[in-house]
Order: structure tokens, then sequence, then C-alpha cells
């Protein structure tokens, strides 16, 4: 239940995204952010608000753990277009938090993989991948990597 205690304070955030998805391209962009986090529901629950100060959007996210399910849910806000209305679903498994969701990426449906890995107490990682073959392969289009703020 307590899977998102590690995230809780502020980071920076170093972001990589890809410049255009399911076209073979290695051309990223990145820019930075910083996250804060807390938790809520005492650790069943999580929020962070996320601001890129290069970007034209904010970001926020909330997580919430069905006990009886043994599972998150992961709901994204964008500051521009709301609330996305399909949660990531998953579960941390050795460290490894794995998330999906069926969605659309410009019309067309996708397999949306989350995967949060915790590097150290200081540091862990955000990426997001496509898969538009039914998860035959998968292609990483947005990595976060975060730095603990002192």
């Amino acid at each position: 239940m307590n899977d998102f205690d590690f995230f809780i304070g502020t980071w920076d955030v170093v972001n990589r995204r890809l410049r255009k998805r399911d076209a073979g391209s290695d051309d990223w962009e990145e820019f930075p952010g910083r996250s804060v986090a807390r938790g809520f529901f005492g650790g069943a629950g999580s929020f962070d608000e996320i601001t890129f100060p290069t970007k034209e959007f904010d970001g926020a996210t909330v997580r919430v753990y069905d006990s009886g399910r043994d599972e998150w849910s992961i709901h994204w806000i964008n500051s521009t277009r709301g609330l996305d209305p399909v949660p990531m679903v998953g579960r941390f498994t050795d460290g490894v938090g794995t998330f999906y969701a069926d969605d659309t990426d410009d019309g067309r449906p996708v397999r949306v993989r989350f995967v949060w890995t915790v590097a150290t107490p200081e540091s862990c990682r955000w990426e997001q991948a496509f898969s538009y073959d039914g998860e035959r392969t998968w292609e990483t289009n947005w990595i976060m990597d975060f730095t603990r703020v002192s």
C-alpha cells in the first residue's frame, strides 16, 4: 500500500520526450521540470504536481491503491486538456512499478505502459512506452529522471 511513499517530497526532473512517436525516430527533446509530491490516506494515495517552465502545460497525478485488488490506479491531469479519462493500472513487484492502459494516440488504438524504477532514495525514473501492435513491440517515448531536492 505504501509503494509511492518513496516519492514524497520535491524533485528536479530531467524530461526526455520523443518528438515524433511511431516513426522510428531517435529525435528527443529535453526540458526541465519540478515535481512536488505528497501522500494521503496513510499511504494508499499519492498526489504530485509537476511544472514544466519551458512548456505550455503543467501536470498533476493522482494515484489510489485498491487493497482488494492489490493494484494502483494512476490518473493524469494536464493543465490544458484536463483529466485523462483512462487510468493506468498496475502494481510494484520487486521494487519496480509497472502499469498499463488501453488508450488512443492520434485516434489510433495504443497500449500504454508506465514503469517506475527507484534507483536510490534520492533518485528515481518514470518511463512511458506505447505499443501499436498488441504488445509485440514497445516504443519508449517519454522518460523522466527525478533527483530529490535537498
